[in-house]
């Protein structure tokens, strides 16, 4: 993701809280409740985040359905490295993301086609 917003990336990567619902999430989806608890925050700053992170393209959602019929969503970290490099230039961020496995391909290319 080299030529991104890599001002952007940095500056929120600088705040606890998004640093944290990334641990949090890294190879495990979790709930916003779940991200609550984990920054000692209220609702409303994690959703906050949780939207700045998906703008950055650092988070991705997954729908979920609890037993009694309703929808909510879990979070899921979608780097798995961030790298800054210094040049004469000034600063290049580049985002590495985990390659996605066959079956999560197969799922995006059919809910391609709803």
């Amino acid at each position: 993701m080299a030529g991104d917003d890599g001002d952007g990336i940095v500056d929120l990567l600088g705040d606890d809280y998004a640093r944290t619902i990334l641990r949090e999430t890294y190879g495990d989806t979790k709930s916003v409740e779940s991200l609550t608890e984990a920054c000692d925050a209220d609702s409303s700053t994690v959703y906050r985040r949780v939207q700045r992170l998906q703008d950055a393209g650092l988070l991705e959602d997954e729908q979920q359905l609890d037993p009694d019929g309703h929808h909510y969503k879990t979070y899921r970290a979608s780097v798995r490295a961030v790298h800054l490099e210094l040049s004469d230039d000034g600063f290049e961020v580049t985002v590495d993301r985990p390659e996605p496995d066959a079956a999560d391909r197969f799922t995006r290319l059919y809910e391609g086609f709803k």
